[in-house]
């Protein structure tokens, strides 16, 4: 369960990065209210993912995740550069999150 908590945590992350871009520097009140609250949402499910998940694993994988498919999102929809560079680098936080699942797989 530990890991679906993680899992949403890392979801909502990204909706609130998504929201905060959209919230223009807070000029817009929906946006950022919105995110604010999946901020909110995104610690509560971190929160009850570290219960039992070890903490410095849970957070990389966490940030991980969020950064990886922000930057997705830039790129597939918000025509962000995709250069060669710039997916080995997203390639190598995936690599790590991985590495990290790996040796903390029995929690």
């Amino acid at each position: 369960m530990a890991w679906l908590y993680l899992l949403a945590a890392s979801i909502v992350e990204i909706a609130m990065a998504l929201l905060l871009k959209s919230s223009q520097g807070w000029t817009r009140l929906w946006p950022s209210v919105l995110g604010v609250a999946a901020a909110g949402a995104s610690i509560f499910f971190l929160t009850h993912a570290v219960k039992t998940l070890p903490v410095g694993t849970s957070y990389a994988i966490w940030t991980g995740i969020g950064s990886v498919g922000v930057t997705l999102i830039g790129i597939l929809w918000m025509g962000e550069s995709a250069t060669p560079l710039r997916l080995l680098c997203v390639a190598f936080v995936v690599a790590g999150m991985v590495g990290l699942r790996l040796l903390d797989g029995a929690a």
